[in-house]
């Protein structure tokens, strides 16, 4: 069994829109990496597979050399498709990814999905190529889609600069009703040289000729159960990332939510109470204000009182009592005349007190 390391390089330009490959041609390159990656990784425990994308905004790896096939089948969900493929920088940042492997003892392999025109010389491609083959770099080239513009005789010149030994391949696969996949299955790409794969290469040949309708994935479980088992573990690992990601996203959004009622209902308390607290203050200070008018009306009053007024009220209050009482009228009687004597007595006392004569005998006889 071979031990490599391969970098799979895909064509995601907008090229790959076109409907000539079943369902579309990046739906049809998608079911042909996925099984080529499933034989690469079924051959030997210990080879390891990459993926990256040429088109776009540039070069862009999805996943560096990985035995992980779940970790592989899970980067090829949600690509977008535009722009223009770049396959000189797509195969240099491959060979770049492939020279960082951590087992220096697997064999170095690129391959290429080529499904849009290529745009540069034959020149530079066998240019790349030598180099390429200066490092034991090893290419597969699926040729697919446009041929025009001599695509497939650049292909074939990268193809020369590049091959030794016969290790690497190159496929033209013409439109037509048969899958991409399906084709790539009886070549050197997928079987590798015959020498690894050949029990997932008999597998997915049978999917192919229907012997397996009904199986997941295509895979019959009979005759590999790893491989089965594998595809559907990553399956439910990628839906059970996708169901948390969800969940975790509805929890944010009803945190949130809650969050904002909470500071709502503090904010509306806090102005209640303010309310209630201004009210407060607000009674208080107008039980105060009345209390203060109460005491000061009083006061009025009791400074406009008349004497002679509250003399005769109580004159008359005393008389309406002494009506009702004939012992309290004969008391009252009594200190009416107790008072006039001494005020006689008094007036008399006045009138001896300013006779001189009478103060003077009363002097002289004291002298005496």
């Amino acid at each position: 069994m071979v031990l490599e390391a391969t970098m799979i390089c895909i064509d995601n330009s907008e090229w790959m829109r076109n409907g000539d490959y079943s369902p579309t041609r990046f739906q049809a390159q998608a079911d042909a990496v996925n099984l080529i990656c499933g034989a690469k990784t079924q051959s030997n425990p210990e080879n390891t597979v990459g993926v990256l994308t040429m088109a776009g905004k540039g070069v862009r790896v999805l996943v560096t050399p990985t035995s992980d096939l779940g970790k592989i089948l899970a980067c090829m969900h949600g690509l977008e498709v535009g722009g223009e493929m770049n396959l000189a920088a797509g195969i240099q940042v491959a060979q770049l990814a492939l020279k960082h492997r951590q087992n220096k003892k697997q064999q170095q392999r690129i391959i290429v999905f080529a499904g849009s025109p290529v745009k540069y010389d034959k020149k530079v491609l066998e240019m790349i190529g030598r180099k390429l083959k200066k490092n034991s770099v090893a290419i597969d080239i699926v040729d697919f889609g446009e041929d025009d513009d001599g695509k497939p005789e650049k292909l074939e010149a990268l193809l020369g600069s590049v091959n030794n030994n016969d290790s690497s391949h190159i496929v033209h696969v013409p439109a037509g009703p048969n899958a991409l996949s399906d084709v790539l299955i009886s070549t050197p790409i997928f079987t590798g040289d015959g020498e690894g794969g050949s029990g997932f290469a008999a597998a997915a040949a049978a999917a192919a000729a229907g012997g397996v309708a009904g199986f997941d994935f295509g895979v019959d479980p009979n005759l590999d159960p790893e491989l089965a088992l594998a595809l559907r573990v990553s399956m439910e690992e990628e839906r059970a990332r996708q169901e948390a990601a969800a969940k975790k996203a509805a929890e944010e959004a009803s945190r949130q939510e809650k969050e904002g009622e909470q500071q709502s209902s503090s904010q509306d308390a806090t102005m209640t109470e303010h309310a209630n607290v201004a009210a407060s203050d607000a009674d208080k200070k107008s039980d105060l204000m009345d209390d203060e008018n109460a005491l000061l009306q009083q006061a009025l009053a009791m400074s406009m009182d008349d004497p002679a007024t509250s003399l005769a009220m109580r004159d008359t209050d005393m008389s309406e009592a002494a009506a009702d009482d004939q012992d309290l009228a004969l008391a009252l009687q009594l200190s009416v005349q107790d008072t006039g004597k001494d005020s006689t007595s008094q007036t008399d006392m006045s009138k001896l007190l300013t006779d001189q004569t009478f103060v003077s005998s009363i002097l002289a006889s004291v002298c005496d």
